[in-house]
């Protein structure tokens, strides 16, 4: 038997429990309706008749009230006397209840003298004669008619409310039996059905248990299931399943285990924390270099580390779901601090996706490089830079005065070719004392020392005043300077001093890389609440590919002229970010260079 025609036969006790249940709520109705028709069959017409009867009655005794006033409506008595004797007639035959019978018979005598009594009432004409008439003989009749009638009528209704009684009673009972039978049905429909499911069904627990043994590993585990249906023929592809199974376990797991562990001992050497994210953003695997460092546990997720360490993490996970690659980081400075069991630590974050055979991203490999040494040897270095910088500076500034002093030739005159050489040096110390003022700027922005003092300076007067701090250079180099800007464009809110730097550095790069005849524009724009500053010369430009490295330290773009640190555009970008601002290059190589940058309008923090 197939298990489809075994489910249909599990069925079999409900359907004939909902059978049972309709057979006997069928019977209740047509008991329940036997009782209705009896009462209507029975008393309703005579109960109907009688109050017909009355009315005609009535109708009869007003008529001949009416003759006796003198009003002749003798007319009317013989339409009314015919219903009567209809409603009568209908009486007869319909006695059903005891004492109906004599009443009927006593309805049946009054009426033939009450007719009689009409009959010599109407033939009178006399006023006398007919009141007589009604009085004597007339009304006591009708009034015989009506206590008969009455009496029939009582007996109707009284027999009603007896039998709609009876047929209440009947319906309770009726209603617990079909309750019971209902309730009994479906307690044996239900039990019947259960019991035979839960034995046709009894396969399918023995193959669960020997699936979840499987899966636990135990390739011994067979499904015994007798029969021929679906269910047994799965238990028999199932045991197919656990022997080849086991089969290629004996064959390959020696292997398998050796790759896992030396994978897993690959993993583990690396002095590093490794985290493997799912592409759901739970942890699935780790190395002892994160387990011991970061406290973190697989069975235990991500939920319980560092909130640092997570939002690295994430934001890892995100770059390399998203599609964008590897995630490299740009700098040392996107290491994040984080607490582990050996102190705080600087962790550089990288990330690379894991691919299945058909090239989808399922997780991502996060390798959490420890750079504590380096930022320090970094910060050394800075240090070092600025402290070698700083002492730099005062005989530096002395030897630039000595040299002047030469040049103005205060301390005697000198002859062409000293003074080319002393120029010569003049220029060569400007050159130094620039980079030291370069390198002291670097020291304070990576020391996080770079203190900016806002105020609002008016955008037209900042930007003359910082091309004619240039001027002599430009005349020098044969530039034109031009201011472009339009007065009352309104104000920004920049630390003076600072951003004379930046103009410094874009205008100064701008006047060596136009050549003699050229001209250097400066240009500005506001939008919504932010100012944009543009400097635009008529040099070799900048090609694509350098366009992001040039605002890198000590960045030298090659074939530019001798001079410099590679600081200026660096040191410019880190000004304007702290403004709350962005720096940028445009233009075609060959076409000029278009460097721009924006600021905060007065009134806004940056």
């Amino acid at each position: 038997m197939s298990l489809r025609a075994k489910l249909l036969l599990a069925q079999a006790p409900l359907l004939l429990a909902l059978v049972v249940v309709a057979v006997v709520a069928s019977l209740t109705a047509m008991e329940l309706g036997r009782g209705s028709q009896a009462i209507l069959s029975d008393n309703y017409r005579s109960v109907l008749a009688g109050q017909r009867m009355l009315e005609f009655a009535e109708r009869m005794n007003n008529a001949s009230l009416s003759a006796v006033a003198g009003e002749r409506a003798v007319g009317e008595l013989g339409k009314w006397q015919a219903r009567f004797g209809e409603e009568l007639r209908v009486q007869e035959n319909n006695v059903t209840e005891p004492g109906e019978s004599e009443a009927t018979r006593a309805l049946r005598e009054g009426w033939d003298r009450y007719r009689e009594q009409l009959t010599r009432f109407s033939a009178l004409a006399e006023p006398s004669a007919v009141r007589h008439a009604y009085f004597d003989g007339l009304l006591p009749a009708f009034e015989q008619v009506k206590r008969s009638a009455e009496v029939i009528l009582t007996l109707n209704q009284d027999a009603m409310v007896h039998k709609s009684n009876a047929a209440e009673r009947s319906a309770r009972r009726l209603q617990g039996l079909l309750l019971s039978v209902a309730l009994v049905g479906c307690l044996a429909g239900v039990w019947g059905s259960g019991a035979l499911t839960t034995r046709m069904l009894r396969p399918l627990s023995v193959l669960g248990h020997a699936a979840r043994r499987l899966g636990e590993g135990d390739v011994e585990a067979r499904a015994v299931v007798d029969g021929a249906d679906e269910i047994a023929q799965l238990a028999g592809e199932f045991n197919t399943m656990a022997e080849r199974l086991k089969r290629y376990r004996e064959s390959t797991l020696g292997e398998l285990l050796a790759a896992h562990r030396a994978s897993q001992a690959v993993i583990d050497s690396l002095p590093d924390p490794v985290v493997v994210v799912a592409v759901e953003g739970h942890l699935l695997h780790l190395n002892q270099s994160a387990e011991r460092l970061l406290r973190i546990r697989l069975e235990e997720g991500l939920a319980t580390v560092d909130p640092a360490l997570r939002a690295v993490l994430e934001r890892v996970r995100r770059h390399v779901v998203g599609g964008k690659g590897p995630y490299v980081p740009k700098g040392l400075e996107e290491a994040a601090r984080i607490a582990t069991s050996d102190g705080e630590r600087r962790l550089l974050p990288r990330g690379t996706a894991v691919y299945t055979e058909q090239g989808d991203v399922v997780a991502t490999t996060v390798v959490l490089q420890d750079v504590t040494r380096l930022l320090s040897f970094e910060e050394l270095k800075n240090n070092l830079v600025a402290t070698v910088a700083h002492e730099f500076r005062t005989p530096l500034t002395s030897l630039h005065m000595s040299i002047h002093l030469l040049t103005e030739q205060v301390v005697g005159p000198l002859t062409e070719k000293q003074a080319d050489l002393v120029y010569a040096a003049r220029q060569d110390c400007e050159r130094l004392l620039s980079v030291v003022d370069e390198l002291l700027d670097l020291s304070r922005i990576q020391s996080g020392r770079l203190e900016l003092r806002l105020a609002p300076m008016e955008i037209e007067s900042l930007v003359r005043k910082s091309l004619d701090a240039q001027r002599g250079n430009a005349e020098l180099r044969g530039v034109e300077l031009r201011c472009e800007v339009i007065p009352g464009m309104g104000s920004v809110l920049v630390d003076p001093d600072r951003i004379q730097l930046v103009f410094a550095n874009l205008i100064g790069n701008a006047i060596r890389h136009s050549s003699s005849g050229g001209a250097v524009i400066a240009r500005a724009s506001v939008a919504g609440k932010t100012a944009r500053i543009e400097i635009l010369d008529q040099g070799p430009g900048v090609p694509h590919e350098y366009r992001q490295a040039i605002f890198d330290k000590y960045f030298r773009m090659p074939g530019a002229p001798s001079g410099g640190a590679g600081l200026g555009l660096f040191i410019a970008r880190e000004i304007v970010q702290a403004h709350g601002g962005e720096i940028g290059v445009e233009g075609e190589p060959g076409a000029g260079s278009r460097f721009w940058f924006t600021l905060p309008i007065a009134g806004d923090t940056p």
